[in-house]
């Protein structure tokens, strides 16, 4: 999930955040809370969104470890049941080398929640690279218009720099997958350009298998390198001519 936060929501988000706004964004419905950084200490509130039932989203832009599991024991005790946190440097623009991103693994496991992360580089590398450390959530702030004079546009993602955070997320997501040490389905078009062992001169039935007969090259289609060893010293069964793959049943 990428939340992208358009200036126009800014005030309620970030500013008067309170237990009015929450009425208020009752009365229209809202499907989610979000508290920022700035209010993840407040418990009273986090309690108060808690209560409508929602999902709850908290930013942990710069509260530590208790702070965190201060503001999601308030949660849960207002009666949360769908919780995420944001791993979040809360500096506008924010470095990429403050945000530490495995923080994220260990917020997994300490707090056990979807976690995600609220970025404030100004490009999409931390945002992306937080994929591969479980990140399920990334939230950037979003402008039309970088020059547009608003307080966040200056470090604010544009239409195309949000589309290509959706497609890079997207990708390093896709790419992950389980660890598997198998042959994948876009390599079996190329198992044929391994190394293989090949006859290269001509060999007759009962000759015996010497080193200057047998080398490993391309393609793979002969018995593996590894066991040229194996081969040497054995009798030849048929005869064979240089260029032949060797295989098991060619000597004994």
């Amino acid at each position: 999930m990428i939340c992208a936060k358009r200036k126009s929501k800014i005030t309620i988000f970030n500013s008067a955040f309170d237990n009015t706004t929450i009425d208020l964004l009752e009365d229209l419905n809202a499907p989610a809370y979000k508290i920022a950084s700035f209010e993840a200490v407040d418990l009273p509130l986090i309690k108060y969104a808690a209560s409508t039932g929602k999902p709850l989203i908290i930013s942990t832009g710069m509260a530590d470890a208790e702070e965190i599991a201060e503001a999601i024991e308030a949660a849960r005790d207002g009666g949360c049941k769908e919780l995420a946190i944001l791993h979040c440097v809360s500096g506008y623009p924010a470095p990429a080398a403050d945000y530490s991103l495995r923080t994220i693994p260990d917020m997994i496991e300490r707090f056990g929640l979807v976690t995600g992360l609220s970025d404030h580089t100004l490009d999409n590398t931390t945002a992306i690279a937080s994929v591969a450390l479980g990140a399920s959530i990334i939230e950037k702030h979003f402008t039309l218009d970088r020059k547009g004079g608003g307080p966040d546009d200056s470090f604010s993602l544009e239409p195309l720099e949000l589309a290509a955070l959706c497609h890079g997320a997207k990708t390093a997501w896709s790419s992950l997958g389980q660890a598997d040490y198998g042959r994948k389905s876009s390599e079996q078009g190329n198992v044929k350009f391994r190394r293989s062992l090949y006859f290269v001169r001509d060999l007759k039935a009962g000759e015996v298998i010497t080193k200057d007969c047998v080398r490993s090259v391309r393609p793979g289609f002969g018995l593996a390198p590894k066991y040229i060893e194996d081969v040497m010293g054995k009798r030849m069964i048929t005869s064979v001519a240089s260029g032949t793959a060797v295989k098991w049943g060619c000597f004994n």
